[in-house]
């Protein structure tokens, strides 16, 4: 039988109050070491909400040093790169600005995470700082920091997620061609599919 929390007195009751060190950690700026990670960061996730309160998360990677902070120390800016023109994160963005972020640099446990108010921006002087293998973005995201924070790495340390070794053999996973039949029934061959995806990712990353 599931048993439901109701409220956050329940919660209480079995996860007891952080110290206060760790229960105000959170900071509304990006401090130097903070900015250190973030430019060294080449993977983040990004979380929005749309108006009917759903929910996204959406994976966003590039080249270290790609996610630019900003001399006000309180926003960064990242480019919105070629992906499924599916707008998910974009639309949500305009209906709620509030975002939040996970900062991940590999071989390192600790995660930084970000919550602000984003803007879509199509234009501004720092689009030519976003240039990858010669490829200006159309659009880019400025994120204003509300609050800032260190996850320690406890999730990383449990998942062995930088450790080869624990890795599973990619062939007993289903392929991206296996996982897209699978979810949309689709009767082109997985092969197909498969070389489909591969040339895409070689052509149009940028």
């Amino acid at each position: 039988m599931i048993e439901p929390v109701r409220s956050e007195a329940e919660l209480r009751e079995i996860v007891k109050e952080p110290p206060p060190a760790i229960a105000n950690k959170a900071i509304d700026h990006i401090d130097p070491e903070s900015k250190r990670f973030l430019e060294a960061s080449p993977f983040f996730l990004l979380a929005t909400t749309a108006e009917d309160g759903s929910v996204d998360v959406s994976p966003r990677g590039d080249p270290p040093g790609s996610v630019l902070v900003l001399e006000d120390g309180r926003t960064l800016v990242f480019a919105d790169r070629k992906g499924n023109r599916r707008l998910d994160s974009l639309r949500n963005i305009l209906q709620r600005p509030q975002v939040g972020m996970l900062f991940l640099v590999p071989g390192m446990g600790e995660v930084m995470r970000v919550n602000g108010r984003a803007t879509v921006v199509k234009e501004a002087p720092f689009f030519d700082r976003l240039v990858v293998r010669g490829k200006r973005p159309e659009l880019a995201i400025t994120v204003e920091v509300d609050e800032l924070f260190l996850h320690c790495a406890k999730a990383v340390l449990r998942s062995s997620l930088w450790k080869p070794e624990t890795w599973p053999d990619r062939d007993s996973l289903p392929s991206a061609g296996k996982l897209a039949k699978s979810q949309l029934g689709m009767k082109v061959p997985e092969s197909v599919i498969n070389a489909g995806l591969k040339l895409d990712y070689r052509k149009n990353q940028y």
